[in-house]
């Protein structure tokens, strides 16, 4: 069964969001791994404007599941 996840790439400032897609995938792992890829473009030295922080994947009911920073691996 497919879910609907949001995924929430933020910026330097607190609750900055840069860009914010939904993905209907089949897991938490799929969005997740979703998420680090568009989290790694964002970061690309080529991208204008500043850096992203951190991803985060909100799932449908609103909770948050998953986050992870440049700063650490923690989620």
């Amino acid at each position: 069964m497919r879910e609907t996840f949001h995924i929430e790439v933020l910026g330097p400032e607190p609750d900055e969001i840069q860009t914010r897609i939904s993905v209907r995938v089949g897991s938490l792992e799929s969005a997740q791994e979703r998420a680090l890829r568009l989290f790694a473009r964002a970061r690309v030295p080529q991208r204008s404007g500043e850096p992203a922080q951190a991803v985060r994947v909100i799932d449908g009911a609103g909770r948050e599941v998953f986050y992870r920073t440049r700063f650490g691996e923690g989620d």
